[in-house]
């Protein structure tokens, strides 16, 4: 049992929170990208700009929320974008939106020491550009292929990013980092974020769909990153 205050009308600790991690020590914040740490679903972005929009983002919806599998539905989305050129996506690159709060809340963390990493099921495209401009530890991406003409095959290369490598890449670098698991944070929002979720020692769900908030100790209910500040002890 916590002293915590309950949720209010923004978000809140849950009933069943943990403590949440000292800023003040050493620590590891995993995020999620896509609705998260970017105020867009890049896929179904790239999506509109071929005409399939509609299409995409229902089965996004769907595996956000966890009723069909990830990995299935970013295979079937990623093959309705073939054809799609390597412009475009510079040009949803270059206009992402940053949620809110972020830049502030990733400079103040690693100004405590903390370590930054970002683990996506969206793509290196737009993963690799915030890794520029916010300075991530470690970067953690779908790759999607290119024909000779800069199009897209739509196929993915190498592993995919999936639920599991998530949970993986969290405890991995824990151990790695030789951080104690209650200075882990972990911030998501959708299906094929709760296994990294319950992976950390502190849990946020970020926006969230209603079976991620269920495994959360804390849930952000405001498009403002910077409010994690305020939980952060």
């Amino acid at each position: 049992m916590n002293n915590l205050p309950p949720a209010g009308a923004l978000g809140g600790f849950t009933a069943a929170s943990r403590q949440p991690p000292l800023l003040s020590e050493r620590g590891m914040a995993v995020f999620d990208m896509d609705s998260t740490l970017i105020d867009m679903e890049c896929i179904d972005t790239i999506a509109a700009s071929a005409g399939c929009g509609e299409q995409v983002a229902a089965i996004t919806e769907r595996a956000m929320r966890g009723d069909i599998d990830f990995t299935q539905s970013l295979k079937e989305r990623v093959s309705l974008l073939k054809g799609v050129h390597l412009e475009t996506l510079d040009m949803i690159r270059d206009e992402m939106p940053v949620m809110p709060g972020a830049a502030e809340l990733l400079s103040t963390l690693r100004e405590h020491r903390w370590r930054t990493v970002l683990v996506s099921g969206g793509f290196t495209w737009f993963a690799d550009e915030l890794a520029r401009r916010f300075h991530f530890d470690v970067v953690v991406s779908n790759f999607l292929e290119f024909d000779d003409n800069d199009r897209l095959t739509g196929t993915l290369g190498g592993r995919i990013v999936d639920a599991k490598t998530k949970a993986d890449t969290l405890t991995q670098l824990t151990s790695q980092y030789g951080l104690p698991k209650s200075q882990v944070m972990a911030v998501g929002d959708g299906a094929n974020d709760i296994p990294m979720l319950q992976a950390a020692g502190f849990a946020v769900a970020f926006m969230a769909k209603p079976k991620v908030r269920e495994v959360a100790d804390y849930c952000l209910d405001e498009k403002n990153l910077a409010r994690l500040l305020d939980v952060l002890r």
